[in-house]
């Protein structure tokens, strides 16, 4: 038998393409439950994933509270994604917060998703790092000063992810595509060169994207080099305004965040460059690397106890919701 009901923090995660259900309690995450659409071919359709999502939420909630040995009566507060994100996806875990809280009588909170990478770096011992966000729709250099999380550096046109998935669907190997084509590229030999597009510290895709298209449609060059080569090249990119991130905020942590973050020659170069500037390096497990919903209860939690919550008909999503239009009250 239990002795006094404990309360705990659900969160819910719906930005794109997974669906995802977590139980947290006192910055512990005690479940992480997820289920996420993918497509032998093509890239994400956003209707599509919404359907997936609206599919499946009971059951991966049902299975988050088993995971977490909880009832439904112990729940707290709730705490879901609500952007930046596809609207169709967000809208589903949107209306699944709002039922869920009317019917057990407790709050909302408002999570913003790039953010809640940030936050769950904390797990890692990271205090104030540089973070080196880099997921689907997301490529930021993110470092917290003066009350906001503020961009040094980001992509101007597409997120990383995205240009990889791009790439990936071009050469028909579906999605998503970080995986396969880090897979590819481990057989990659050969370094061609490809566009270097660094601005200061903001960094750009599409004309790189372009140049593999036309490499590959020449049918002059292996699959597994060119993914070898974008790796190599983008990835260059990154840590480069990662350093000068580093360099201008005077900080002396790099935190990696973001699902593209799983790349094990991404996080390589990562600890290279840090080893050589004397700065540290921290990395959470990939599990909370990709969009997950442990990671928004993690910081659920940190703002429901300072007091941060709204009734479940005051809330929205907010699909384009920059990281430094965030106002932290919660440090």
């Amino acid at each position: 038998m239990r002795g006094k009901m404990k309360k705990y923090i659900l969160g819910i995660e719906s930005t794109a393409h997974t669906f995802g259900v977590a139980v947290v309690d006192d910055g512990k995450i005690l479940s992480n439950i997820k289920d996420s659409y993918a497509t032998e071919k093509g890239g994400i359709i956003p209707i599509e994933a919404a359907e997936h999502h609206e599919k499946i939420k009971e059951e991966i909630y049902r299975e988050a509270l088993k995971q977490a040995n909880i009832t439904e009566k112990e729940i707290k507060a709730i705490a879901f994604s609500q952007g930046p994100g596809l609207p169709p996806c967000l809208k589903v875990g949107k209306e699944f917060t709002k039922e869920l809280a009317r019917k057990l009588k407790v709050p909302v909170v408002p999570v913003n998703h790039c953010v809640s990478h940030l936050e769950i770096g904390k797990i890692t011992g990271a205090r104030d790092p540089v973070l080196l966000y880099v997921s689907g729709a997301n490529t930021q250099i993110i470092a917290y000063s003066s009350g906001k999380y503020r961009v040094f550096g980001e992509t101007l046109d597409r997120g990383i992810g995205n240009f990889i998935d791009s790439f990936a669907r071009y050469a028909g190997i579906g999605f998503p595509g970080g995986p396969k084509i880090q897979e590819l590229s481990e057989k990659g030999k050969k370094y061609i060169e490809l566009p270097y597009s660094i601005k200061g510290m903001d960094v750009a895709f599409s004309g790189i994207l372009t140049n593999l298209k036309q490499k590959l449609e020449s049918k002059k060059y292996k699959l597994e080099d060119l993914s070898f080569s974008l790796q190599e090249t983008v990835f260059a990119m990154l840590i480069e305004a990662s350093e000068r991130a580093l360099a201008h905020t005077g900080k002396n942590e790099l935190l990696l965040g973001g699902g593209v973050a799983c790349n094990s020659r991404l996080q390589e170069m990562a600890k290279i460059m840090c080893k050589e500037r004397g700065a540290r390096y921290f990395c959470p497990p990939n599990e909370l690397l990709v969009d997950n919903a442990g990671m928004i209860g993690f910081l659920g939690e940190i703002m429901f106890e300072k007091g941060i919550k709204e009734k479940p008909n005051k809330v929205d999503i907010l699909p384009r919701q920059r990281t430094d239009d965030v106002e932290v009250k919660w440090k």
